[in-house]
């Protein structure tokens, strides 16, 4: 279990403590306690126990949540012979496996949120960094304003920088559904956006940029503890 195929080399490490909200002790638990088992015989692993704590792994109280939950997912969507550490760190999981989580089924965004935290040249699969961020981001540990930064992009459906009427459309509907039951009439969308447009465009150019943006969610105190995936 200790040995170089199950460990994160400290360049790794620190980055991946620059890059996320994750602590380091968050990032090493991810690695050995979900990644490690599959390098070693069960059977031995269930007798030997957790070196660090002497008891089996599924009993290590110390192991966070985010962080292992984490790369157990992302590594249950890998083919087996890429479960490796150094394997997983590679691989890129398509978006559809990704959409398959049950903590991603049904958020009306999944979509989006799997292209902003997307960095493959085709924005369709997210590699293990990739991941990490956008757990990160959702976790509890991120700030408001990282929040809602990436809460903006997620909204900013043609990617242009700035929340139109088209992109409040797109979000509307993406809240309420495009049911015969759910959808918005025409004249109903309109007056819904004239008013969000009202409250937030504060330089009345008829869009709603990051600043405007976060002045708004800064007025709203639940923002940050509804803008998280749970694992």
């Amino acid at each position: 279990m200790g040995g170089s195929g199950s460990r994160l080399s400290k360049e790794l490490l620190a980055e991946y403590q620059d890059l996320t909200f994750l602590t380091k002790q968050e990032i090493l638990l991810s690695v050995h306690v979900v990644l490690a088992p599959h390098l070693v015989d069960n059977e031995q692993q269930a007798r030997s126990g957790n070196e660090h704590t002497g008891k089996p792994i599924a009993e290590n109280t110390n192991s966070s949540p985010l962080s292992t939950r984490a790369h157990r997912r992302f590594c249950e969507l890998l083919p087996q012979e890429q479960r490796s550490v150094e394997e997983s760190l590679l691989a890129q999981v398509p978006f559809e496996q990704i959409l398959s989580l049950p903590e991603l089924k049904a958020n009306p965004f999944k979509e989006r949120i799997c292209r902003v935290f997307s960095t493959s040249p085709t924005r369709d699969s997210l590699s293990f960094e990739d991941f990490l961020d956008l757990l990160s981001v959702f976790s509890d540990t991120a700030t408001p304003d990282i929040k809602s930064h990436y809460a903006f992009r997620i909204f900013d459906f043609d990617d242009d920088g700035t929340l139109n009427r088209e992109d409040l459309s797109r979000l509307v509907n993406c809240l309420t559904g495009e049911g015969e039951d759910t959808r918005l009439s025409a004249s109903e969308m309109k007056q819904l956006i004239d008013n969000i447009l009202e409250e937030s465009d504060i330089d009345r150019d008829g869009t709603i940029n990051l600043s405007e943006f976060q002045h708004v969610i800064s007025r709203s105190p639940d923002f940050a503890s509804s803008f998280k995936i749970v694992l």
